[in-house]
């Protein structure tokens, strides 16, 4: 229904809008306000908004018949001008909507305005800002008005036509904010030409400028019944303009951020002009010219007669005609003109009492036919409001394309289609003319619009594309023999482009089926690029290995996403393949078992190797128990046995000297079995390293036993070593000197002399008795007596030694003897006003009942203590504080040692002077050792000066149990309504 409905419709507005003050003669519209200028001088004003009307009398004092020439409102509806002609002259007027009387523009007194330009970027209710006017002798005027002045700010006189002196007849003004400052764009109609101003500043400035310059200008001779000159506002700013010339609508586009200039300096800011002749109005007769225009959007709307033709902007064609019923009075005179509401975006037609509105309805529907009938696509797309309407735009495109045989542009068009026509159509016609380009490019075009949740459709089309490629490069290679050595040929960027594919769809395509296609049709290298995309790194990576390049391979080995399972798998491959630049990869892996790699590394130590080659596993090896400080008892017998097998035993013996767990808490100093070491190196024949490894297991004589096989010294090293067991020590030593003594070879005194010089080497540890029974039964003794005399002469000092330790102890007890007697007379003097530190009471006081469980008391004075630093207490004081400042525990404990004290009785008392004597000293009655418990756990430390003191520093000022203390300060507010207030004399 809405297709069928016209764009543009004409309805009745206000019937006998005139009031009888006349017949109408002009009119002005802007914002739902029309004002209607009458042939008695009257200004009618109907504001369809506020839904009210008013009338003013311009020809109130003036002479004879007085006729509203032209009216002019401004786009907000509150600002007008009228131009009163009668006998007495011309004279204008500004009115503005609060007002109730109009103000005369005396300055244009006489002149005939006939078009006035609004400044519509400025514009308010309260004020005009600068506005343009154009008069009848060709001059334009600037003006400016504020409503609360009651009057015009200024009037200045800016420009006059000498070259040609016509009168404008149509004049429009639009201005650009930039950030220095202001730039004006005027244009201005005569009968026969097109005028355009531009400049930066002010309208001052800008029309001074043209006074060393000519006016740049359009001219279109003819006779026309009235030029006007019209702008299509848009948001508040100027899209495109028409001229009702006399040659025909000259029209175009306004783009005022251009910067293009004209040849005579002017800024051209007028694009895509054209000139819509009237002969295309008339179907062959002759040529009518309109009365009046007005423009929309997309269309013109031309008054010729008694009706409006609406036509085409962008076509030129005529797409209705518009008919105004009129009364029977006025049916025989035609449509005075037409004129628009930027504002409201309608527009309106008069006669001489009525006014008719003409509406808009969406005239933008058709656009997209208008433009593709033009063969304007992208116009035409622009334009589409539904999908159907955008796939005839991509059929005529793909349809022209194809019969101009440019499939691959055809194939672009087609595969935006989604509606008219089918994929199978569309296929077909390209497997019809054996198109396979076209056909693929058609396919990559419709992938690349589907929607993501058609998988299937999307599986099968990245399927059939896939396959396409590899057709195309069979045929390319079938036709040039030349091509794959060729890097710029056609095969080289189809190959490039079906990576690119692959790459794009990879998580589309369904992998086993492109596996197999790429397989069957022998794309090897493409087969192995595209596992890598799907991460099927084995398939990959066994290509490399074939290939003979391992460092590629370790290259995908070493990739994040590829399992570490696969470094394990192809080890033994790749070390065989290239060894160093398989270690070194591992290396650099992180992560990576040095203990799953032994089977690799073991196939790779099994081949034989020069004798300067390094030796990459070994490389390794060091690298695992060096720097990654691995523990695999695996890794390091491999390390062992590798350097047992050199011939050079130095790596050997370093490594077994090394300690690789002695940095780690509470570990061993090695990781190799010590068991599979020896039997390694004794089958190797490495003996140092097997005494090394017998030292390290405490078989200390077995391994002074083989190195006296080896080398003396290094005997006589391993016999140090026994430091924590002297007896053994002696023992190894006196294998060393048996080996000594007996291996001497030449004269007797001779090798006597050698096995006592030895005796020195030994620290002492060896005596010469110890070695005598090493040398034969036939030996003199004379050869002995100097180291038989020093022997004795070292007894003979270590027995003065003994003697001198023996007084010492016996010294030492006679002074701790003396000590004990001396404790007994132990003291301190107190003073006779010593305060208890506990209850403040005097310490020596006599009287009251100061009497403690536990305790005898000495006369009339009451058990106190008296502790080093000066603090004196009552025993009762003291259990007591002691008991209140201790943990519960402890606070039993001594309770409980008083309650045992009180049931065992009174003891015998102390003397009178409170000395204690030896015998008591030495005899602990139960009742003692109670009280000496009790000392120990009230008095081993000065509540005051010792630990006890210092733990009560965290104890809480208030304790749980007193929280009725916390309440008893808590401050509660007093019913203060019950109050009087007192007032107090000053």
């Amino acid at each position: 229904m809405d297709q069928m409905r016209q764009v543009f419709s004409v309805d009745v507005l206000e019937r006998y809008a005139a009031k009888g003050r006349g017949v109408i003669t002009c009119m002005s519209a802007g914002n739902d306000v029309i004002v209607l200028g009458t042939s008695k001088g009257w200004l009618i004003r109907h504001d369809f908004g506020a839904g009210d009307s008013s009338d003013i009398d311009l020809s109130v004092g003036r002479p004879g018949e007085q006729s509203i020439h032209r009216v002019f409102v401004d786009p907000g509806g509150s600002h007008c001008i009228a131009t009163i002609i009668g006998s007495g002259g011309a004279e204008t007027f500004y009115t503005h909507a609060k007002w109730s009387k109009p103000r005369v523009l005396s300055k244009l007194k006489g002149l005939v305005v006939n078009t006035v330009a609004w400044n519509r970027q400025q514009i308010t209710e309260a004020s005009t800002k600068e506005m343009l006017l154009g008069t009848d002798n060709g001059q334009l005027h600037e003006m400016a008005v504020d409503e609360k002045d009651k009057r015009e700010k200024y009037i200045k006189f800016l420009f006059e036509l000498k070259e040609l002196p016509e009168a404008i007849m149509g004049l429009q003004m639009e201005t650009a904010s930039l950030t220095n400052g202001t730039r004006y764009y005027v244009m201005a109609v005569t009968p026969t030409r097109l005028y355009s101003f531009t400049g930066f500043g002010s309208l001052d400035t800008v029309f001074a400028s043209y006074v060393d310059r000519a006016v740049h200008f359009m001219e279109l001779p003819g006779e026309i019944p009235n030029s006007e000159l019209h702008f299509f506002i848009k948001q508040r700013r100027a899209v495109h303009f028409a001229w009702l010339s006399g040659a025909g609508i000259y029209h175009g586009g306004l783009n005022f951020g251009a910067q293009r200039s004209s040849p005579n300096g002017d800024e051209n800011f007028v694009e895509n002009k054209a000139l819509l002749y009237y002969s295309k109005l008339s179907d062959g007769s002759e040529a009518v010219k309109p009365s009046s225009m007005a423009v929309s959007e997309f269309h013109f709307l031309m008054l010729i007669g008694n009706k409006v033709k609406v036509v085409n902007r962008i076509s030129e064609q005529i797409i209705e005609e518009l008919h105004f019923d009129q009364t029977s009075e006025s049916v025989s005179r035609d449509i005075i003109g037409l004129c628009s509401d930027a504002t409201a975006g309608v527009f309106y037609a008069y006669d001489q009492n009525s006014i008719f509105q003409v509406s808009v309805n969406d005239e933008g529907r058709d656009m997209w036919k208008v433009y593709l009938d033009m063969k304007e696509y992208a116009a035409a797309l622009a334009n589409c409001r539904d999908p159907l309407q955008r796939d005839q735009v991509y059929l005529v495109q793909a349809e022209s394309a194809f019969s101009s045989k440019d499939f691959l542009r055809a194939a672009s068009f087609y595969a935006k289609i989604n509606y008219i026509l089918s994929f199978e159509e569309i296929t077909l016609k390209f497997i019809t003319v054996s198109e396979q380009d076209a056909l693929r490019t058609f396919l990559l075009h419709k992938l690349d619009n589907l929607a993501k949740d058609d998988k299937c459709q999307i599986t099968m089309i990245s399927t059939w594309a896939t396959e396409l490629y590899l057709d195309k490069i069979n045929r390319l290679l079938l036709e040039d023999d030349t091509a794959m050595e060729n890097r710029n040929s056609e095969y080289q960027s189809i190959i490039k482009e079906f990576r690119a594919f692959l790459s794009d769809c990879k998580d589309v395509l369904d992998e086993a089926t492109t596996m197999k296609l790429l397989e069957s049709y022998g794309r090897v290298e493409e087969l192995v690029y595209f596992a890598s995309l799907k991460e099927q790194y084995e398939i990959v990576v066994h290509h490399y290995i074939q290939q003979g390049e391992a460092k590629k391979a370790l290259e995908v080995l070493q990739k994040p996403s590829v399992p570490i399972d696969l470094q394990y798998k192809f080890a033994p491959d790749l070390i065989m393949l290239d060894a160093y630049e398989t270690v070194e990869s591992w290396m650099t892996t992180n992560n990576l078992n040095p203990r799953k790699l032994i089977p690799a590394m073991m196939r790779y130590s099994s081949e034989p190797h020069a004798k300067n080659e390094t030796h990459e596993v070994i490389k390794y090896l060091e690298f695992c128990a060096h720097r990654l400080h691995n523990e695999d008892p695996g890794v390091h017998n491999l390390l062992l046995s590798l350097y047992a097998k050199q011939e050079d035993d130095s790596s050997l013996l370093r490594f077994l000297q090394c300690k690789f767990g002695k940095g780690r808490e509470n570990g061993p100093e090695f990781f190799y079995d010590p068991k599979y070491a020896l039997r390694l190196c004794l089958k190797e024949k490495r003996m140092r390293a097997c005494v090394h490894i017998y030292s390290m297991m405490s078989m200390h004589e077995e391994a002074v036993a083989l190195a006296l096989q080896v080398d003396p010294e290094l005997a006589m090293a391993e016999a140090d070593k026994v430091e924590d067991d002297e007896d053994l020590r002696k023992k190894l030593w006196l294998m060393v000197a048996k080996h000594v003594v007996e291996q001497e070879k030449g004269t007797k005194r001779e090798n006597i002399r050698k096995a006592i010089a030895f005796l020195k080497e030994t620290d002492g540890l060896l005596k010469i008795e110890d070695i005598l029974p090493f040398f034969p039964d036939f030996a003199l003794i004379d050869d002995f007596k100097e180291a038989i005399c020093s022997s004795l002469e070292d007894y003979n000092k270590q027995i003065e030694l003994l003697k001198q330790e023996m007084n010492d102890a016996t010294h030492g007890a006679d002074n701790i003897r003396n000590d004990i007697s001396a404790l007994a007379q132990r003291y301190a003097v107190i003073d006779r006003d010593e305060d208890c530190g506990s209850c403040r009471r005097k310490i020596l006081i006599v009287g009251g009942d100061y009497r403690t469980r536990g305790y005898t008391t000495v006369g009339p004075i009451p058990p106190f203590y008296v502790f080093p630093c000066g603090h004196a207490f009552h025993s009762q004081c003291l259990i007591a504080h002691v008991t209140r400042c201790t943990d519960e525990t402890q606070a039993e404990y001594i309770l409980d040692l008083q309650k045992q004290l009180t049931l065992l009785g009174n003891e015998a008392r102390k003397d009178s002077n409170g000395v204690i004597s030896e015998d008591s000293l030495t005899s602990m009655t139960p009742s003692n050792k109670l009280r000496s418990q009790l000392d120990d756990a009230v008095a081993s430390e000065c509540p005051f000066c010792g630990d006890l003191m210092i733990h009560e520093v965290a104890l809480p000022f208030v304790a749980p149990e007193e929280a009725y203390q916390v309440s008893s300060w808590e401050i509660k507010p007093h019913n203060l309504g019950n109050q009087r207030s007192l007032s107090l004399p000053v």
